[in-house]
């Protein structure tokens, strides 16, 4: 860890955040879901639209997505970053964001997305057909394997026959998620699941059901990154970032060369290094949970538990309400939101539970968060450790 990076903990804070049209959006589209989440964030920010001069968003989509999301929103930014590494992208923007901010580039930072996949007559099932032409990947592509849920299935597979992990422990994870969603008035899926419930629905990939994986639903979120000195005049109590860091290893999962570990050993151990903070000093974990698999993947890879103890570790309700750990306290990609990406709503959700802000599944006074991001096939991963300041 260089000491240039370690200097920028705590040089920045989230100021804004928002979501819009979780769930089902009928008549949006993705730019108008991004630009009613973009402006709310900026206005709980306390600032306005002409005060950014920095932007930085994604689209499964569209290649040069930054110009018309620019364009739309009206604004000239000095700052760009346009990174597209799937759902793990709008976590991965902060570092960069956060240099800028302290070289002087921009002085207000705002991070967007939004997809209508739902209900568009463009949507999901379009653009994975789409893929196959824009997006080859050279392995897999010719045997026309069901991408994701087929990926993420081979990595369960591996998990439970290296480390006896059951399908009921995976199904945990599911029920956490929906135990965390009933508190959670903006979740799309929030009526009570029970452990046969997941493991007796329609099997998607063997060994996972349609319940192990995400949901399929419209959304927009954005996020506003000011220097840490600025945001002391906003209006809203700031969240600090207080380490982040992106690791990628490989595209397709095929080239995975361990089924069962994932970069993500190597952007918490960095983020958490530039916070000078470890996995035990966390209130709350927001992982990107695409699918079951991914959350014992994190919390193994994280360091909130030893590798192949993830089962275990989530047992008897452990990362539902009331648990060891709380996880994913919106409901995560299982059942609060998941339009296409999702690691937006995971720092956004890190955010609200710092701020206090999280209504009737609000935990008591956390200072601490990790919010991880996911994307492509278990290929890239980002993780942020956020604070209040009484963390500085």
């Amino acid at each position: 860890m260089s000491a240039d990076l370690k200097a920028l903990r705590g040089s920045a804070a989230i100021a804004g955040v928002a979501t819009f049209g979780c769930g089902e959006a009928p008549g949006f589209t993705d730019m108008e879901l991004l630009a009613r989440s973009a402006h709310a964030a900026v206005t709980d920010a306390g600032l306005k639209m002409s005060d950014i001069d920095g932007l930085c968003t994604a689209s499964g989509g569209a290649t040069m997505w930054a110009m018309p999301v620019a364009e739309y929103l009206g604004i000239r930014p000095r700052y760009i970053d346009s990174t597209m590494i799937g759902g793990s992208s709008f976590i991965a923007h902060l570092l960069p964001a956060m240099q800028a901010l302290r070289s002087g580039q921009c002085k207000a930072v705002l991070v967007c997305y939004g997809s209508a996949q739902r209900t568009a007559s463009f949507g999901r099932k379009e653009v994975v057909a789409s893929r196959k032409f824009l997006d080859p990947q050279p392995y897999e592509t010719p045997y026309e394997p069901m991408l994701p849920p087929s990926a993420y299935a081979l990595a369960a597979s591996r998990h439970m026959h290296e480390f006896g992990t059951t399908r009921r422990q995976l199904a945990e994870v599911a029920v956490a998620a929906r135990a965390w969603a009933g508190l959670n008035p903006e979740a799309f899926m929030r009526d009570p699941l029970s452990i046969d419930d997941v493991l007796n629905a329609r099997m998607i990939s063997d060994p996972l059901s349609v319940r192990d994986c995400c949901l399929v639903t419209d959304g927009g979120g954005a996020y506003v990154l000011v220097s840490a000195e600025r945001a002391k005049d906003l209006p809203r109590k700031p969240v600090y970032v207080l380490g982040n860091a992106t690791a990628v290893w490989h595209r397709q999962i095929s080239s995975m060369h361990d089924l069962t570990v994932t970069s993500a050993t190597e952007s918490g151990r960095e983020a958490f290094a530039m916070a000078g903070l470890s996995a035990k000093d966390m209130d709350m974990a927001q992982l990107y949970d695409a699918f079951t698999i991914n959350t014992l993947l994190f919390l193994e890879d994280l360091g909130f538990c030893k590798k192949g103890e993830a089962g275990a570790f989530v047992e008897n309700g452990a990362i539902g309400p009331g648990g060891r750990l709380a996880v994913n306290t919106n409901g995560g990609g299982l059942s609060c939101v998941h339009p296409g990406m999702y690691g937006i709503f995971a720092l956004i959700e890190a955010v609200r539970q710092l701020r206090g802000d999280a209504g009737e599944r609000q935990l008591k006074n956390p200072n601490t968060a990790v919010a991880h991001g996911n994307g492509g096939t278990l290929s890239s991963q980002s993780t942020a450790v956020l604070g209040t300041a009484d963390t500085l």
